[in-house]
């Protein structure tokens, strides 16, 4: 079992559920993050739904290209090193309840709008970019999906990835729900050090010593 991957299984349910929504809009419908039909008619799985379809080949391109560089790291690497045997229960936990934690502002912003509606694995990959930021913040270079040769550090990374979505959110222009990328990080920065607070410490220590 040492060659499985949650990361690779999670990419590709994903994009076979989002093909699958890209020429059906039935499906694509009863999937979607709808707040409105969540709060009258209890639709709730929903906050999981929405996580497995996107907009368009870019989204989930975007989507999935950011939660390989970085789960793959996270799920192989960081977790196994400060949690052992539930590494792999942690991931599960950042990934889908970043996903629905994420959410959770927008359904209370639009709960009442019958007309918003979004999708997206927006807020779940947040939630695993950021966990592997509060890791490993300068740990090698991620490279950039449009300009091949150049790698930043990870939490340059995550920075530029919080400023694209405010940017796309404030825009307001798909149903891509950017907002939920912020609320996504802050979990995801969160939630590994409710159970090892040793690692905000840890980031301490490492931001010091780039600084010195």
């Amino acid at each position: 079992m040492e060659n499985f991957s949650l990361t690779l299984l999670i990419i590709i349910l994903t994009c076979i559920t989002s093909f699958m929504a890209f020429n059906n809009a039935a499906l694509r419908g009863s999937a979607l993050f709808y707040p409105f039909a969540m709060a009258n008619r209890g639709e709730w799985y929903r906050f999981l739904t929405s996580g497995f379809i996107h907009a368009d080949f870019l989204h989930l391109g975007v989507n999935m290209y950011v939660l390989y560089s970085f789960g793959v790291i996270l799920e192989k690497m960081y977790l196994p090193l400060f949690f052992g045997d539930t590494a792999n229960l942690v991931y599960v936990g950042i990934y889908f309840l970043g996903m629905i934690v994420s959410d959770i502002p927008s359904y209370i912003k639009h709960r009442r709008d019958a007309t918003y509606r979004g999708l997206g694995a927006s807020g779940a990959v947040a939630a695993v970019l950021f966990a592997t930021i509060l890791i490993g913040p300068f740990n090698g270079e991620i490279g950039l999906l449009f300009i091949p040769g150049l790698g930043i550090p990870p939490i340059v990374f995550g920075i530029l990835y919080l400023f694209y979505s405010a940017y796309m959110g404030r825009a307001g222009r798909d149903n891509i729900n950017h907002d939920a990328h912020f609320y996504g990080a802050v979990f995801g920065f969160i939630f590994p050090g409710i159970f090892k607070p040793e690692l905000f410490l840890f980031l301490i220590e490492q931001i010091k010593f780039q600084l010195a």
